[in-house]
């Protein structure tokens, strides 16, 4: 039922002991005899028309020309699923192989690899691997040349990739993707609650994959067999296992010819692919698992086995989760958060084609009492019987899900992504077909789903309890959706929005700004959206100073109790009202003030704006609440403090503060902080709001549908008198000249370590160097997996997931910094320091490149470009450029000026600002244990 399963997988490091076969893949021959035959027809829904080609593609075409961008998304139904004894992660590492050069693409001389085109087209994109399929998406400007490039690459791609030993491993070199996966495994592997979640589903299952993480085992990892791997590759992806998607401002005839033209060409495999068969066995008691690691916090989960995603009990069994952990209404949320035996409540819920596996958990604080806990989960979970679920219930689960759906359904690049996994589960047409019967479900489908599934027999904790009358459950196979779906023709089309242009001089002349008495200036840039949408922020701004000297804990507090009643409703009325508006709602910020956001359709943003002024300007504050927001912030905060990447973190924004202790912007160590969350009360709280809280110079931006005139008046009503008590003075922004340091900290028991390279700059964005230290970062570590930094320490080392670097320049303070990051193994991050400062001083010393400069330039203005598209960040924009004093002129004469950039521009505002001995770097890992294992290797070997 979600419209997207997001997932994070992860990977490790050791020397492979392994030799494999380094014969080059053969390149699939064209079908040369005539045109390809035409696309067939084959259904619509909603606006979205699928067709399949003769040699099996099925292609899924759905116009929007509301939009000026296009997004691609091809699914391979083949995840990890398929892969057999000794291929765990084979489909998730050809995932990744994918994006390395094919026979048109990168092996071919003078051609440019998957990476350098998605990259020089500004676009957004991701590759990710699940049970059931894999998938590959990207969204970027829509022009006729950019379509033609990632079509033709996705058609090179589906079966003439290199899938080349020394891309995955080279025995010569020692380096390839290989340890890059490896180090994905190992991110994951330091994350206690995650492994615990995975040990309870390999439990669960005796023979189903499952039971196996996608990510795969690590031995399998380090000794993939690269022929195995080109064969598991010739054999999923093929035309007649994919499906491909294409959607926004386009011409369907015409790019339909194109894509037959292109992948028709593709010849029909001959080979057949045989369904899975593995079965897994009717559950016969309850399961148990205990993990025992260094962590900041108790956990313990629940697992059962459910019905397939497809199946007919699907919608139930998802409306029964929601009731179950839904924050505040969710039974465990009321039996466990509330009463203080836990701090959060957690819940997965994973999209499958075959039988499936919901879990639910609880984080426990340090020193709860852990069995308590697990009583009052299973007590819930379990007694659903003597407490069954209420029409009420399933009604404001159905208002929360039909609000997502509705989101999604109006945003096309979201709702071509959303769609992977209804391909995944059967059919793409379940994302609408479960939709209507989410509208029709009952509390008696959710409770009989309930009794159904979540019994004793059925679940697994880590315990082993033998029984002597089991009860157990008979999960339904594989589900016919033929039947479900035959005659189903779904809703009207979505509305459609204007094609808009984003280039900066359109907006401003489009954008409407004004500025009230009491100083709150707002931007409304009103305009035809799909499906009606429209996204509004309000930024509000608090204090001085003086005045905020020590409340940065009481303004973080209060910043996230607003929306958690008012004092006229619960928090449960505030949501419930929220959701019935179909108003997705957002607040964030601190002591300084807080930025609000507001999203949904024209008919209901007035009810919307009035509903938001009521919780920020009236919040109930109530101690009940405060207490329970108080037991979550020191959870968490206790499970950060043996955790690499938050210690590092910290470290890192420490060596660049400039402020004295009691300062609102002073960054205290992880222990004080928690300090900190202890020491808050709900008096301080309360008093805070009073005296602090107001509209006074606030910002207030809209993009989308609505009326400007009742919106500005609507805004004047609701804040041109709200005042705070203390007047808000702008804060400057300060960073201290740190050069040079060294800070490296001890994680023990985490197989993932943090690195930082960080160096201040004394610059505001508006200074003349600005843009070429802006495309001098692009290429050094900002551009997506293809960089400087990328190419050394991800593609030609293998040594880690994640690396890259940022440039973080202020409008109005010369306050900025540079700072390079990476993750990778302890015992790798000696190498990836020593590769870091060897690509600084190569740039440095011989520069960059004109033909990646080209290339930086085209990549950054388009995807500035994509950015612009999107109305809730362009609302952002606006309303922070209100406080800058900015218009849209800023966003065009920047982009001149980076056009206009000569190579010799950039290579020397790269010099005069980053210096080799003035980068200092901050490390997070279990460096001892590195340390004991090289000294115990090196006296073994004397």
């Amino acid at each position: 039922m979600k419209p997207i399963t997001a997932l994070l997988l992860a990977a490790g490091i050791l020397s492979p002991s392994f030799i494999l076969a380094a014969t080059p893949a053969p390149t699939v021959k064209t079908q040369k005899a005539g045109a390809p035959a035409a696309a067939v027809k084959v259904t619509s829904v909603e606006g979205i028309t699928e067709y399949k080609l003769a040699n099996g593609l099925r292609v899924l075409l759905f116009p929007d020309a509301s939009k000026p961008t296009l997004t691609t998304n091809i699914v391979y139904l083949v995840g990890s699923r398929h892969e057999n004894y000794g291929e765990t992660g084979m489909a998730h590492l050809l995932e990744h192989l994918l994006f390395k050069p094919s026979a048109n693409f990168g092996v071919k001389k003078g051609t440019k690899t998957p990476v350098e085109i998605l990259n020089s087209t500004g676009a957004q994109f991701n590759g990710t691997t699940w049970y059931d399929r894999t998938n590959y998406y990207a969204t970027f400007p829509a022009n006729d040349d950019n379509l033609r490039q990632m079509l033709a690459m996705e058609a090179d791609r589906m079966v003439n990739a290199a899938i080349d030993q020394n891309d995955l491993w080279n025995p010569k070199t020692s380096k390839g993707e290989m340890t890059v996966v490896r180090n994905e495994f190992e991110m994951g592997e330091s994350d206690p609650i995650g492994v615990t979640s995975e040990r309870i589903q390999a439990v669960a299952y005796d023979w189903h994959n499952y039971g196996k993480s996608t990510i795969g085992a690590r031995s399998d990892i380090e000794q993939v067999n690269i022929p195995r791997l080109r064969a598991f590759y010739h054999k999923y992806y093929q035309p007649d296992n994919a499906v491909l998607m294409v959607a926004g401002r386009f011409d369907e005839a015409k790019v339909l010819k194109q894509i037959n033209d292109l992948f028709g060409k593709i010849p029909k495999p001959s080979r057949v692919i045989d369904p899975t068969y593995t079965a897994e066995p009717v559950q016969d008691g309850e399961r148990a698992v205990t993990v025992r690691r260094s962590g900041g916090t108790q956990f313990v989960g629940a697992g059962y086995h459910v019905a397939p995603s497809g199946h007919p009990d699907a919608v139930a069994i998802e409306v029964l989760g929601h009731v179950l952990t839904d924050a505040p209404s969710g039974r465990l949320h009321k039996a466990l958060v509330e009463t203080k035996l836990a701090s959060k409540i957690e819940y997965n819920s994973v999209s499958n084609l075959e039988p499936g596996y919901n879990l639910f958990g609880a984080l426990v604080p340090l020193d709860g009492k852990l069995d308590a806990a697990q009583d009052a989960m299973l007590k819930v979970l379990e007694d659903l019987k003597s407490q069954p679920v209420t029409e009420a219930e399933v009604a404001r689960v159905k208002q929360q899900l039909n609000k997502q759906i509705e989101l999604a359904t109006s945003n096309t690049a979201r709702l071509t992504i959303a769609l992977t996994e209804s391909l995944a589960a059967g059919d793409w047409r379940l994302f609408f077909l479960q939709r209507d019967q989410l509208d029709k479900v009952t509390a008696a489908q959710v409770q009989a789903a309930a009794e159904k599934y979540l019994k004793s027999s059925n679940r697994t904790l880590g315990r082993f309890i033998p029984t002597d009358a089991p009860d157990r459950t008979t999960v339904p196979a594989y589900a016919d959706v033929a039947p479900q779906l035959a005659g189903y023709t779904g809703r009207a089309v979505v509305a459609q929005g204007e094609a808009f242009d984003p280039s900066p001089d359109n907006i401003e002349a489009r954008t409407q700004r004004f500025t009230l008495p009491n100083g709150l200036k707002g931007a409304l840039l009103p305009k035809k959206t799909k499906g009606n949408t429209v996204s509004v922020v309000l930024k509000l701004h608090f204090g001085s100073a003086d005045s905020l000297a020590g409340k940065s804990g009481v303004g973080s507090y209060t910043a996230n109790l607003l929306a958690r009643g008012t004092d006229k409703l619960s928090r449960q009325e505030v949501k419930d009202k929220f959701d019935q508006l179909g108003m997705q709602v957002s607040i964030t910020g601190g002591a300084e003030g807080i930025t609000a956001a507001l999203s949904g359709k024209r008919d209901n943003l007035p009810a919307a704006m009035d509903l938001l002024a009521q919780v920020l300007q009236k919040p109930a504050l109530s101690e009940t609440e405060f207490l329970e927001l108080q037991r979550e912030r020191v959870g968490r905060a206790e499970q950060e403090l043996p955790e690499p990447m938050p210690l590092a973190s910290n470290a890192f924004v420490r060596l660049l503060d400039a402020t004295p202790p009691e300062h609102v912007r002073h960054v205290k160590t992880l222990p004080e902080q928690l300090a900190v969350w202890k020491s808050v009360t709900v008096a301080d709280v309360k008093a805070f709001h009073a005296g602090y809280y107001g509209a006074a110079d606030a910002g207030f931006a809209a993009v989308g549908d609505f009326d400007a005139a009742a919106l500005k008046a609507q805004v004047t009503s609701l804040y041109g008198n709200w005042k705070a008590a203390q007047p808000y003075v702008r804060i400057a922004d300060t960073v201290k000249p740190v050069s040079g340091e060294k800070v490296s900290l001890e994680t023990p028991d985490k197989a993932n370590s943090v690195l930082f390279a960080i160096q201040p700059l004394t610059l505001k964005d508006d200074a003349p160097q600005y843009p070429a230290l802006l495309m001098a970062n692009h290429m050094l570590g900002g551009g997506a997996l293809r960089s400087r930094l990328a190419d050394r320490i991800r593609q030609k080392e293998g040594l880690s997931y994640g690396v890259g670097s940022q440039l973080s320049v202020p409008a109005r303070d010369p306050a900025g910094f540079w700072m390079a990051y990476a993750i990778s193994a302890p015992q790798n991050t000696v190498k990836v320091e020593a590769a870091l400062r060897e690509e600084i001083a190569k740039v440095l010393a011989e520069g960059f490149t004109e033909a990646e400069l080209v290339e930086a330039k085209k990549g950054w203005l388009q995807s500035e470009e994509v950015e612009r598209t999107q109305d809730g960040p362009l609302a952002r924009t606006l309303a922070t450029y209100l406080e800058d004093g900015r218009t849209m002129a800023y966003d065009k004469d920047l982009e001149a000026k980076v056009a206009a950039l000569t190579l010799a521009q950039v290579n020397q505002g790269l010099r005069e600002y980053l210096k080799s001995d003035a980068v200092s770097v901050v490390t997070a890992g279990d460096f001892a244990k590195v340390a004991k294992e090289s000294g115990a290797a090196a006296a073994t070997a004397k």
